[in-house]
């Protein structure tokens, strides 16, 4: 099983670049060479992990309105069968995990440029600030997807403000995301040995990726497409789906119960109850069109 035999071994591969670099699609990719990834899209379904990280530094962070980084534990990346992990948080924590793990080998993934990251950045953070924006006072999941939001946003931005401040969130602030993300990979080629670190564009395919991982020529996948995901429309849609899927299932519930109660109540069923309902309303309203004109006829 190679989940479980990757993942025995301590992680093996960690992306360190930020969002928006192609994270998403070089996950897939090491999912098909045989390391099990998880990514930050796929971070909330993984309630052990995603929940230590909100106890010990998101919801640490807005309750005293300093931004906390703390020291996650990357035991549980292990223990959730992950043998691989991309993008943010764990991008940031790259010396911890280097000292750790001394097997482990990093991705510095990166864009054309730092105005092309930052417009792909922007475009996602409006996105998916509308969802938290609404639902969050809800669904307590919602919630933890809230305080993450915000801790991340603060982070990037060098501004601890997001934690703090009432929705709509400010937007994102151009030239100290830009600083975050220029200052945060000169920092990852200057601690990382050369011989543990793979600066990389999804654009450049497989090949390099196997070699850096020393996996034979022949069992590389260069005849086969890279794979390609998470345009701003797809994250959007999952930010979305997060609250969707809650919101239909209370909508059901409270439909169910009602329809008991209505069956409890008159012996019918709420279809016949309105049906009842607007049989009457017909009459008196007919009655009182009746009564209007014998008036006038008086």
């Amino acid at each position: 099983n190679k989940r479980s035999s990757k993942s025995n071994e301590g992680l093996k591969v960690v992306g360190v670049g930020y969002g928006r670099t192609g994270t998403y699609s070089l996950a897939l990719a090491l999912d098909e060479l045989g390391y099990p990834t998880l990514h930050t899209q796929h971070l909330y379904e993984n309630g052990k992990i995603f929940d230590h990280l909100v106890e010990n530094i998101f919801y640490k962070s807005i309750e005293t309105d300093e931004i906390v980084m703390g020291n996650p534990d990357f035991n549980l990346l292990l223990e959730g069968g992950f043998a691989a992990t991309m993008d943010l948080p764990f991008a940031l924590y790259f010396d911890q995990i280097m000292e750790q793990y001394p097997e482990c080998k990093f991705i510095l993934t990166v864009r054309e440029n730092s105005d092309v990251w930052f417009r792909s950045w922007d475009v996602l953070t409006k996105n998916i600030a509308k969802p938290a924006q609404y639902t969050s006072f809800i669904f307590t999941h919602v919630r933890k997807l809230e305080y993450y939001m915000r801790w991340l946003f603060s982070v990037v931005n060098t501004d601890k403000k997001f934690l703090s401040h009432s929705f709509p969130l400010p937007p994102q602030n151009k030239h100290n995301a830009i600083s975050s993300y220029e200052k945060h990979n000169q920092l990852v080629r200057d601690s990382i040995p050369s011989s543990r670190l793979l600066e990389y564009s999804v654009k450049e395919g497989c090949e390099p990726l196997c070699q850096f991982l020393e996996i034979p020529s022949n069992e590389c996948p260069t005849d086969t497409p890279f794979p390609r995901s998470n345009s701003a429309r797809a994250v959007t849609w999952q930010s979305y789906s997060a609250f969707i899927g809650p919101l239909v299932l209370t909508v059901l519930i409270l439909s169910t119960l009602l329809s008991l109660v209505v069956r409890k109540v008159t012996g019918m069923t709420v279809l016949e109850w309105c049906r009842r309902q607007k049989s009457i309303l017909l009459q008196f309203t007919c009655k009182t069109v009746e009564d209007q004109k014998n008036k006038k006829r008086s």
